[in-house]
């Protein structure tokens, strides 16, 4: 709506992304700010809690009667504020939409199914899970091969060049990207805040990056390659005033949690973010707590397999601190730092090519 307003109304200043962007972060923002206690207080009333795992630490158990689903608050107010900013004739902008809503949909099935029943693993069969991410992930890739003839090339952190032609197989890589990162997302949110901050790291570099591919002087002068997809910097601008006002109330001790609804969503717009900007690869460094979480899980899955012992005290990573009796405020704390360094870290390996 805002461009439409530059175009007819030769408002110049709505012409430019980053004004619409900083325009979406705020409207993204209070909208979750004003919307959120108003969920609250009904997930309290219908009872629309979080359902503790058995398996888990026990000092869990006092968050049985925190609200979950969190998640359709902030996904909805990153969606109302993407189109009131965007422009409209973007496919990896409308792609990136149709990103949120698919997994939302699919989280939300999952978080409902767990409040039914109240039972935290009586959600969706993990079959049914992740044949549903699959179809979505299959969905967000042929569109971006089929209506925005993207380019298939992989890139490589620090080579100016693209390292080969994926051709058909970039969809395979495309697809896997999006499931990974979506359930490692969801891996991670186990502690208040705990995927809240690294995902907000995680956006900052992808919309700094993302600008920079879109733009078509600076992606020339950073070597980086360059692609229309500037637009979507402002979803997720928006997406991070969603979750900056999603922390207010998710910061320990948190009033809410987002459930699968959010960090499904989330993590699978992070792999979207990752695609367009070729930066597949980087994603291992921008998303390096979900890496860590994730394989943690694999490592105790596989050792358990394979040796009967245990690598962890449990799996993922922040419940074996929590067996250690580490405060979570220390593990939150220190899982956000790492983060904020290794995203950093990306950051700076741009210039090295």
């Amino acid at each position: 709506m805002l461009y439409w307003l530059h175009q007819t109304l030769d408002i110049n200043i709505l012409g430019y992304l980053t004004i619409r962007g900083g325009l979406a972060f705020f409207i993204a923002l209070a909208l979750t700010l004003f919307i959120m206690p108003f969920f609250i207080r009904w997930a309290q009333k219908t009872s629309s809690v979080q359902p503790i795992n058995d398996w888990a630490p026990e000092r869990h158990k006092e968050k049985a009667s925190t609200p979950t689903m969190g998640g359709i608050v902030f996904i909805g107010a990153t969606i109302l504020a993407s189109l009131l900013t965007i422009k409209f004739s973007n496919v990896y902008a409308l792609t990136a939409i149709g990103t949120l809503i698919l997994f939302s949909l699919i989280g939300f099935q999952d978080d409902y199914a767990k409040i039914r029943k109240n039972e935290n693993l009586a959600g969706l069969k993990a079959r049914t899970k992740l044949l549903l991410q699959i179809g979505a992930a299959v969905i967000i890739a042929c569109s971006l091969c089929l209506y925005a003839d993207f380019n298939t090339d992989l890139y490589v952190p620090f080579l100016k060049s693209p390292v080969m032609d994926m051709g058909v197989f970039a969809v395979v890589l495309w697809v896997l990207v999006i499931i990974a990162t979506s359930n490692a997302v969801n891996l991670t949110d186990g502690l208040d805040g705990l995927a809240t901050v690294p995902s907000l790291a995680a956006l900052t570099s992808f919309v700094i990056i993302i600008y920079i591919t879109g733009h078509v002087k600076f992606s020339a002068y950073l070597l980086m390659p360059n692609f229309n997809v500037g637009e979507v910097a402002i979803v997720a601008a928006a997406l991070m005033g969603a979750l900056t006002g999603f922390l207010w109330f998710n910061c320990h001790p948190a009033e809410v949690f987002m459930g699968d609804s959010g960090s499904l969503t989330v993590g699978a717009f992070l792999g979207y973010l990752a695609i367009i900007s070729k930066s597949e690869i980087l994603l291992l460094l921008i998303g390096s707590i979900f890496v860590i979480e994730t394989l943690s899980v694999i490592l105790q899955v596989g050792s358990f397999k394979l040796r009967k012992k245990r690598v962890f005290l449990m799996a993922p990573i922040h419940h074996h601190f929590e067996m250690k009796h580490w405060a979570e405020n220390k593990i939150i704390v220190r899982f956000w730092i790492i983060a904020i360094l290794s995203n950093l870290v990306a950051l700076i390996s741009l210039k090295i090519r």
